[in-house]
């Protein structure tokens, strides 16, 4: 396993702190109004031909789901195009590996900083649902820890796809051949029971179906047994990307 040093990681984040302090209007404008935009339009327009889904309002059943869009929207674009611009054009990776820090060290504080913004970020359409009838519940207090769960391991894997980019060109392939059918096949817009069994299969080694199937859980009741077993899917999901992102990642800046 790669040693992470607390200290330098800590440094990372104090360092995107600040730049996000400086930004953090455009960044929030654009992470929680393209998800509330998705969840009016599906919501209001598929939701006058389907009024429930497994028993559920659509507007409901869509607005558990898009938390986990948002999840997965904030985290892998920054995680692959941001920390392309970072290494290749402001270097920014160059100078903090002046300092004590490993690209281990970067990877780690990177995608914490992202994984905590996604946390907050996939309230935005609960919020939105909460306004037009979803009921509170006391394990909606729970979203944002399975937001930055999720969001820890897309962003490593954001990461990862950008270390082993040669151009911002590359993720053209990337968003047509990987994000999208990871927000399409989640059960975000619709149960995936409809789909045929191996597709259905396949999708049920999607993180992102792990993550609706947590938020759901969280919103409308728990299953401790199997949500127990989505944790444990994604908390491996975020171990092996975190991984592969740290091994990439210090073969671009070191080797």
């Amino acid at each position: 396993m790669p040693r992470v040093d607390a200290s330098a990681v800590g440094g990372v984040l104090h360092r995107d702190w600040v730049v996000y302090k400086r930004t953090w209007k455009s960044n929030t404008v654009i992470s929680v109004v393209d998800p509330v935009v998705s969840l009016l339009a599906f919501g209001f327009g598929f939701g006058a031909l389907v009024a429930k889904v497994n028993g559920i309002d659509y507007l409901q059943f869509v607005a558990t789901g898009i938390v986990a869009q948002a999840v997965l929207f904030t985290t892998i674009f920054p995680g692959m195009f941001d920390t392309f611009f970072k290494r290749d054009y402001q270097h920014t990776y160059d100078a903090l590996l002046a300092a004590p820090v490993d690209a281990v060290d970067v990877v780690t504080g990177e995608a914490l900083f992202l994984a905590t913004k996604a946390g907050a970020y996939g309230l935005a359409p609960l919020g939105v649902a909460i306004a037009f009838g979803l009921d509170p519940s006391p394990g909606m207090v729970l979203v944002p820890f399975i937001g930055v769960l999720t969001g820890y391991g897309f962003a490593c894997l954001g990461i990862f796809l950008s270390a082993m980019a040669s151009s911002f060109a590359a993720f053209d392939y990337v968003i047509s051949m990987l994000v999208a059918p990871l927000f399409l096949f989640a059960g975000t817009f619709f149960p995936l029971s409809g789909l045929p069994g191996w597709v259905s299969s396949v999708a049920h080694l999607n993180p992102l179906f792990h993550t609706v199937q947590l938020v759901r859980h969280a919103v409308f009741g728990l299953h401790p047994l199997a949500d127990l077993g989505h944790a444990a899917f994604l908390v491996g999901f975020g171990l092996l990307a975190w991984s592969a992102a740290s091994w990439r990642m210090r073969t671009r800046l070191v080797a």
